[in-house]
C-alpha cells in the first residue's frame, strides 16, 4: 500500500497531537482489563468451562459461569450471553418482546433508534408480520435538543400523560444513523435519575451497542434495568464470531430469557455447541481491542476533519469519546462511496472487492458498506458505512489493531483525496 507524502504528513501530524489522548484510552483499557480478569479470577474460569455440551444444553458450566461473568463485569445483576443471538437487532427484540406486553407503551427518549429497529417496533414495514404494534405495543419519542441534551420538557409531558401505561423507557447510547452525540454513562445516569423522579413503575432499556468499553463503567452501574449489545462489536474483542448479551436487574433478564427460549426454560438450557471458548477469549480481549478501535477512530477524525481534509465530523479529535463510531458528514453520495471504497481497499480480507450501494434488508434507503473482516459483519473490526441519503455521511467504526486501523484510515483518507482531485 503506497501513500502520498501528504497522507503521511497528515497522519505523522495527527499521533503528534493525539500522543495525549492515546495515553487515556490506554488507561481506561487498563482498568477494564483489570475488572475482566478479577472476574475471571473470582469465578475460577478453567479449561474444563470450554468443552462444548449438545442437545438441550443442560448442565453446561461454561455458559453458567459465563453469563455471571458478564454480569460481574457490566454491573448487573443478572446476564445472558449466546452465540445463538444472530445479531445486536435480535439481542434488542428479545429485550424488548420479553419487557412489553399488549397495551404497553415504549418511550424511547433519545431520539429514534437504529433503523433496524424500525420494523421490530412497527414503525415501517407491514401490518402483521409480528411487530410490537402488531402485538398492541404502542411507541412515543422525544428527540434529543439540538445540543445533543434530553428534551426534558418532552419527556414530562409524556410521562405526566401515559402514566402507568409506559413499561420500557428506551435509551439509545450511540448514534446509530442519526447525526448526533454518543450519549456518555454520567449522561445516562443522570436522565434515568430524572424519569425515575416521577415514581413510575417501568424499565430502562440501553441500546449498549458500540459503547461497550469505552469508558470505566456500564450503564447498568447507573440505574439501567436492562443493557443490550452484540458480541462482533466491542465486547467479543474481534474473537466471538457471533452472538449477543443482556444484561441488567434479575427479573428483567429472567424475562428476557423465556422470550430467549421459552416460559419455564429461560436460561436453563442451550447447548454451546464448542462456541464458549471464544466468547471468554473475546471478552478477556474486548478491553484491549476496544482501545485499538477508539484510538483508529481519534486518528480518522483528525485525519478527515478540519486540521486535516476539512469534512465535518463528529466528535472532533479534541472531544471524548463514548463508543467506537466516527461520523464523517460528506455532503457527497461519491465522497461517502470513495472512503468506503479507500476502507475496504485498506482491509486484510476482499482488500480486491469495490463495495457498491444496494437496498440491504432492514433499511428505508441503499447502504454501501464496507468491511473487509474476518468474522462477517463485524463492526469490531474496521469498516465503514452509510445510507445514501443526504448529508451523506461516512460511518467509520473498528480496528483490531490500531496499526491495521491507521494502514485503513489513510487508505480511505487517500481514495477521498483522490476522488476530490487533490492527491500530491
Amino acid at each position: 500500500m503506497e501513500f502520498s507524502e501528504k497522507i503521511i504528513t497528515l497522519a505523522q501530524s495527527a499521533e503528534a497531537a493525539l500522543a495525549d489522548t492515546f495515553a487515556r484510552v490506554d488507561k481506561i483499557s487498563f482498568e477494564n482489563t483489570q475488572r475482566v480478569m478479577r472476574a475471571f479470577a473470582e469465578h475460577r474460569v478453567s479449561e474444563a468451562m470450554f468443552n462444548p455440551t449438545s442437545g438441550y444444553g443442560y448442565d453446561d458450566r461454561g455458559r453458567e459461569v459465563l453469563d455471571a461473568i458478564w454480569a460481574d463485569v457490566f454491573g448487573a445483576e443478572a446476564a445472558f450471553v449466546r452465540h445463538s443471538i444472530v445479531n445486536g437487532t435480535q439481542a434488542l427484540t428479545i429485550g424488548l418482546f420479553g419487557l412489553l406486553r399488549p397495551g404497553d407503551i415504549m418511550f424511547s427518549i433519545a431520539g429514534k433508534p437504529y433503523d433496524t429497529l424500525d420494523e421490530v417496533i412497527g414503525n415501517t414495514g407491514e401490518a402483521g408480520n409480528g411487530s410490537l404494534r402488531d402485538f398492541g405495543v404502542e411507541y412515543r419519542q422525544a428527540d434529543l435538543n439540538a445540543d445533543g441534551s434530553f428534551d426534558l420538557e418532552r419527556i414530562k409531558e409524556v410521562i405526566e400523560t401515559e402514566g402507568d401505561r409506559i413499561k420500557v423507557v428506551f435509551i439509545q447510547r450511540s448514534k446509530g444513523y442519526l447525526n448526533r452525540k454518543t450519549l456518555s454513562v454520567a449522561q445516562i445516569g443522570d436522565i434515568i435519575s430524572y424519569v425515575r423522579s416521577f415514581g413510575k413503575d417501568f424499565y430502562v432499556v440501553v441500546d449498549n451497542c458500540y459503547g461497550e468499553f469505552t469508558e470505566t463503567r456500564e450503564p447498568c452501574a447507573v440505574g439501567a434495568d436492562m443493557v443490550i449489545g452484540s458480541l462482533i462489536k466491542n465486547p467479543g474483542g474481534g474473537m466471538a464470531e457471533t452472538g449477543g448479551y443482556i444484561a441488567g436487574t434479575a427479573r428483567a433478564v429472567e424475562l428476557a430469557s423465556y422470550r430467549l427460549t421459552s416460559v419455564g426454560c429461560g436460561l436453563e438450557v442451550g447447548a454451546t455447541l464448542g462456541q464458549n471458548k471464544s466468547m471468554y477469549k473475546g471478552l478477556f480481549y474486548a478491553p484491549h481491542t476496544t482501545a485499538q478501535a477508539i484510538k483508529t477512530a481519534y486518528l480518522a477524525a483528525y485525519m478527515f476533519g478540519e486540521d486535516g481534509l476539512g469534512f465535518e465530523v463528529e466528535p472532533s479529535w479534541r472531544e471524548p469519546r463514548y463508543d467506537i463510531i466516527q461520523a464523517v458528514i460528506t455532503h457527497s453520495r461519491e465522497s461517502l462511496c470513495a472512503i468506503c471504497r479507500g476502507i475496504q481497499a485498506g482491509s486484510p480480507v476482499d482488500a480486491y472487492v469495490t463495495p457498491e450501494p444496494w437496498a440491504m434488508p432492514g433499511y428505508s434507503d441503499e447502504v454501501i458498506m464496507a468491511a473487509g473482516a474476518f468474522t462477517q459483519g463485524s463492526s469490531i473490526e474496521l469498516s465503514a458505512d452509510g445510507p445514501l441519503r443526504e448529508p451523506y455521511i461516512a460511518y467509520l467504526q473498528g480496528g483490531l489493531t490500531y496499526e491495521s486501523g491507521k494502514i485503513g484510515i489513510m487508505s480511505a483518507a487517500q481514495t477521498a483525496l483522490e476522488a476530490m482531485g487533490n492527491v500530491k
